[in-house]
């Protein structure tokens, strides 16, 4: 069993940045690979990013490649979401999850679920 908390969210304005965490349970946190999901208003929830168990290696959308940017810290069982240069488009409640097997793309196929934190850019 994992549990996940995101914090960090807020109001920022566009080109600003924002660092959320989630913060996990339970001593099998480094088993799992962990994803950053989104959803705005009235949209279906969206991959953002996702980073394998050990951090090596780390995925991003397009429409966040260069601006974003995935970390974990398996001895403090987080996982972080550094966020520059935010757009309006980029406002929505932010997710973090954990997957031991399957296709990160997909958020169905994800184990474990954070409440969500809401990120909003103000124009």
């Amino acid at each position: 069993q994992v549990q996940l908390v995101e914090s960090g969210g807020g109001l920022v304005q566009a080109g600003g940045s924002l660092r959320l965490s989630c913060a996990a349970s339970g001593r099998t946190f480094s088993s799992y690979a962990m994803g950053w999901f989104r959803q705005a208003p009235g949209k279906e929830r969206e991959f953002v990013t996702a980073i394998t168990r050990s951090g090596a290696s780390t995925y991003y959308a397009d429409s966040v490649k260069g601006r974003f940017t995935i970390s974990r810290d398996n001895a403090k069982n987080a996982v972080y979401l550094q966020m520059n240069s935010l757009k309006p488009e980029d406002t929505a409640v932010y997710y973090c999850a954990a997957i031991r097997s399957g296709n990160i793309y997909r958020p169905l196929e994800y184990d474990y679920w954070g409440q969500g934190t809401q990120v909003t850019v103000s124009s």
